[in-house]
């Protein structure tokens, strides 16, 4: 693995995409409107993006492999049933949040608080509500650069068209409250058929269970290469065995993700020294300070902040602060790579 450039301090500052400077969409999907839902919002932060509204802001389009996007939503606001096509993750940022399942949301739910992971099926009607008071943030990774159409429940279909939404087949979202007009001959996207809904059987809560993790369950994992003073890496996502010497899991289904997840803490002073990865990595700070360096410069990330590294980049990591540093990183394959560090490299 080669370096393929050099990076400048404003280039990795395009790439950074801090909580504070975040655009957000309040109709974003076909269910804005609807009581309970109508105060959400939603952010495409990294990759293509799953909006129905071409007016959602996409803050780095770069495909990844992945989308990382994100959820806020204040105390008692849900987010409609649905299903996708592909893996959708939550990372539980603040609050605390009920995921409930099935097409009227009465097969099932689970309870997730701050630092907790949990990834939902692929075809299977889920919804979300914010359960505590004050503002909550979920940050959601997609799998694949285009997930595909979101799937609404019937019901969903109904309270839109009530409140002047409508949805195009193809995924275009017609606000009639604005004065947008359906094109003529355009076809209007249909609730799922009887056929289609048996298609989305929600999995046994057994089963679903599984696919959660509470943070105080996330042990860091000794055969990690980041490991070392002060500096654990847990696994989080993990469909199969990696190049990099963590197995598969806790968290695998029987979908593909398409990516893994892991949890990084730095103690306070400790140092990841430079490494370059073959794949996308994508690191999101749950809590805390981490200071991402490389050789022509630093970058200080604070709670909520996101960052994608390029591929082949050498960089590292210190925490500065007198706090543990938190953050989950995302990494663009389903088995990633090993690490090359620059001290290995050198000697070559």
């Amino acid at each position: 693995m080669t370096q393929q450039k050099t990076w400048t301090q404003a280039e990795m500052e395009k790439r950074l995409v801090r909580y504070a400077d975040l655009k957000g969409l309040r109709n974003a999907f076909i269910d804005a409107r609807t009581p309970g839902s109508d105060r959400k919002e939603n952010f495409t932060i990294i990759g293509p993006g799953v909006s129905e509204n071409p007016a959602q802001v996409v803050h780095i389009p770069e495909a990844h492999g992945f989308n990382f996007g994100a959820a806020r939503q204040p105390f008692g606001c849900t987010n409609s049933q649905h299903s996708h096509l592909t893996a959708e993750t939550f990372l539980v940022h603040t609050g605390k949040w009920r995921f409930v399942f099935g097409a009227n949301k009465d097969e099932g739910y689970l309870d997730v608080e701050p630092g907790d992971v949990a990834t939902v099926p692929t075809h299977m009607f889920r919804g979300f509500e914010k359960r505590d008071e004050g503002t909550g943030f979920l940050a959601v990774v997609l799998g694949h650069d285009d997930p595909g159409k979101v799937v609404w429940a019937p019901s969903v279909f109904k309270m839109a068209e009530d409140f002047g939404l409508k949805l195009l087949k193809g995924g275009k979202l017609i606000d009639t409250t604005l004065g947008e007009k359906v094109p003529e001959g355009a076809e209007l996207e249909q609730p799922p058929s009887a056929e289609k809904m048996a298609e989305l059987a929600t999995p046994p809560m057994d089963e679903l269970r599984k696919y959660a993790i509470k943070a105080a369950d996330m042990k860091g994992d000794p055969n990690s290469p980041l490991a070392g003073e002060g500096v654990e890496e847990a696994p989080v996502i993990g469909d199969v065995d990696a190049g990099d010497g963590l197995k598969a899991g806790p968290i695998s289904g029987h979908w593909q993700h398409g990516f893994a997840v892991r949890r990084l803490k730095l103690e306070t002073g400790a140092v990841v020294p430079q490494h370059a990865r073959a794949e996308q990595e994508v690191i999101f700070v749950q809590s805390g300070t981490l200071e991402f360096t490389w050789d022509n410069g630093s970058l200080v990330m604070g709670a909520g902040d996101t960052l994608t590294v390029p591929i082949g980049m050498m960089h590292g990591f210190r925490n500065p602060a007198s706090a543990d540093a938190i953050a989950f990183v995302i990494r663009g394959a389903a088995a990633p790579a090993a690490p090359q560090f620059a001290t290995a490299q050198a000697a070559e």
